[in-house]
């Protein structure tokens, strides 16, 4: 479990780095309302949309591809949280998106897979 929770806060860390570098502006991370949590909250800068993100790091593909363990039950809990942390924040009118991105590593080379709008 814990070998799990550090390959996860890595790869959240090199998504965060993946974004700043590619014209978004962090506003929030692990975000939780109610046992649900949104690893990454931004802005793209370029798209003038806030972006939820949640990230799926993967050290092996014994359990397939990242971004199918984001599932029916998954995207309910995400869009809940993301409804209250725009209620929270006062940003009801923001146009908004959610996004996955994948993190693939192996040993000390990573691979990320941005995949936007991905509801």
């Amino acid at each position: 479990m814990r070998t799990r929770r550090i390959i996860g806060n890595y790869g959240e860390n090199l998504a965060c780095e993946y974004l700043k570098n590619n014209n978004y502006l962090i506003l929030d991370r692990n975000f939780y309302f109610h046992h649900r949590e949104i690893d990454i909250i931004a802005k793209d800068l370029y798209a003038n949309e806030i972006t939820f993100v949640e990230v799926k790091t993967r050290s092996n593909s014994k359990f397939g591809s990242p971004v199918d363990s984001v599932d029916n039950n998954k995207i309910r809990h995400l869009l809940s949280a993301c409804r209250y942390y725009l209620y929270k924040n006062h940003l009801l009118n923001s146009f908004v998106r959610i996004d996955v991105i994948e993190v693939f590593i192996n040993g000390k080379d990573y691979e990320i897979n941005h995949i936007k709008q991905v509801i």
